[in-house]
């Protein structure tokens, strides 16, 4: 039986280490899969269409022996160190039963089995395969190319003369050998989509290599439509989001931003809301721009950025990922496409959120965003900013004036992020904030409870501080008690809104434990292996 390790996850891509009697493979990885599992050249009944009814799925499908074939409408084994998807490579040109298929399939198994699509990966595609979960490939859908006399590249598939053209000088190219190169081909895009899993931004690489395959660009698309695999995402990365194609705009990771902006956060109390534009330097505060806007500002109002991809950032979430870990090319130009997903955004924010008075001091395609929302929404705008230059001193003198004899708005970072964190409306009075932003603590007289994670924008709670938070719990299992982090076969229950990335309580008999989820909360009640909670800091 294999077993496989899940060492590092970005979405559904996964780094994992699979051992299989005496070998040991780091994936995602390409290998001859009938040595690895010799029963694969004389198995039957596992090659049944996925499009077959479950009359059919019933009669002739057999899981078999290992690697696990699955099917969308047959029961998976659910001790499978490997599944196999039978017939995977049919589904490559129609996006929407890929999507259809990869959700049955994957409510189906064990999140911490690897997963193997045979006859499916080329230089083109696997890319893609890798971002969408599957590990395991084999060479047989090169190997029948280079049979067809094709010449595989990332960009795709051409005849066997481009060899000589000096697209590549591999080994297999200086030998004339067009298998050793095709080979070759795969196993360096596979080893490229690793290495951005390790930096977390297989994303960014997964957006660049689909630009050539309108099929590949069809599964991000729909992908990113399809809340089923919600829990799979991170709630945070601490790599840098690049929005640099028009599919950045559908991230997951800016869908659960604004879920919880909308949901769960809640402004500061005061009467006027000023919306400002972004800056290039993250968090915003420390931009020449909104220092200066600070000044103007004086906490006479609360600020709220107006930006692409985002929408909406409060001033207090500046720090949380993505708003302060995110880098967009800036033309200062809006399409229209990313000016009506904004406006929503906006839209929703100020329907939310009241404000007696809106002051609009943006410019460009913001401020056409701005105006459209406030009409959706129903409010007034007050423009400060009718030169198109916010930074200009008429603007800024206007904004000053807009703003004359208002009350001053006590900003609580601290308090806003633990809203949007953890949905809790956590008691901040009393605290005392000390250290450089955005590296702080706050403590009540010499307790320290909360701290912020500069590499997330998140709130670590302490013991004493998480005794004010009631959500975002880890129950172990009676008697257990962890020697280091928390293992997935230890967990008993949790709470369902975690996210890897999330901070939160390991609770025990006899144990209590701060750190953060490694893994989500589905996979972590539904897993026999694998890190749960990376633990920092233990009370027995």
């Amino acid at each position: 039986m294999s077993v496989f390790d899940v060492r590092k996850r970005d979405g559904l891509a996964r780094i994992g280490m699979l051992k299989n009697g005496e070998t040991v493979l780091s994936t995602p990885a390409v290998c001859d899969m009938q040595e690895l599992f010799p029963s694969l050249g004389e198995r039957g009944f596992t090659n049944l269409p996925l499009s077959a009814g479950v009359s059919d799925a019933e009669a002739f499908f057999e899981a078999g022996v290992e690697p696990s074939a699955v099917h969308p409408n047959a029961e998976a084994a659910d001790d499978a160190g490997v599944y196999l998807f039978a017939n995977w490579n049919n589904t490559l040109t129609d996006s929407r039963r890929y999507i259809e298929y990869l959700e049955k399939l994957y409510a189906k198994i064990r999140p911490d089995a690897a997963r193997y699509a045979p006859a499916s990966a080329l230089p083109s595609n696997v890319a893609s395969l890798i971002y969408c979960g599957f590990d395991l490939f084999d060479y047989t859908a090169v190997d029948l190319c280079t049979i067809q006399g094709k010449f595989c590249t990332t960009e795709g598939e051409f005849e066997a003369d481009y060899m000589e053209k000096g697209i590549c000088g591999c080994e297999g190219c200086r030998a004339g050998d067009l298998k050793l190169h095709n080979r070759l081909a795969l196993e360096r895009e596979i080893a490229n989509a690793r290495l951005w899993i390790e930096r977390g931004q297989i994303r960014e690489y997964m957006e660049m290599r689909c630009r050539m395959q309108p099929e590949q660009v069809e599964i991000l698309r729909r992908l990113d439509r399809t809340n089923a695999f919600d829990g799979l995402y991170p709630a945070v990365r601490s790599s840098r989001f690049r929005a640099n194609a028009g599919e950045s705009m559908f991230r997951r990771e800016i869908a659960l931003f604004e879920e919880r902006l909308v949901s769960r956060y809640v402004p500061p109390r005061s009467d006027i809301c000023v919306l400002l534009p972004c800056a290039s330097r993250k968090p915003y505060s420390l931009s020449r721009s909104h220092q200066m806007f600070m000044r103007v500002v004086d906490s006479r109002a609360h600020e709220v950025i107006v930006t692409s991809p985002l929408g909406v950032v409060p001033r207090e979430l500046e720090l949380v990922y993505p708003a302060g870990h995110y880098d967009v090319p800036v033309t200062g130009y809006w399409d229209l496409e990313e000016q009506e997903l904004l406006t929503g955004f906006l839209t929703a924010y100020l329907e939310k959120h009241k404000y007696e008075r809106i002051l609009c001091h943006l410019e460009g395609g913001a401020k056409a965003v701005a105006l459209e929302a406030a009409k959706r929404a129903g409010v007034t705008l007050e423009i400060t900013c009718n030169d198109d230059r916010p930074l200009s001193q008429e603007s800024l003198r206007a904004l000053n004036a807009a703003l004359e004899g208002s009350r001053k708005v006590k900003n609580d970072f601290i308090h806003g992020t633990m809203l949007f964190q953890f949905g809790e409306d956590v008691d901040t009075k009393g605290l005392v904030v000390k250290g450089r932003y955005p590296q702080v603590k706050a403590l009540l007289k010499k307790t320290q409870l909360f701290t912020t994670d500069p590499t997330t924008g998140f709130i670590r709670p302490t013991h004493e501080g998480w005794a004010r938070i009631k959500g975002y719990r880890v129950k172990i299992s009676e008697g257990f008690i962890p020697q280091g982090d928390v293992l997935a076969p230890g967990v008993a229950d949790c709470d369902p809104r975690i996210r890897e990335g999330d901070e939160v309580l390991v609770e025990g008999d006899g144990y209590l434990a701060t750190g953060k989820a490694a893994m989500g909360a589905q996979e972590m009640l539904s897993s026999k292996r694998g890190v749960a909670v990376k633990v920092r800091k233990t009370r027995k």
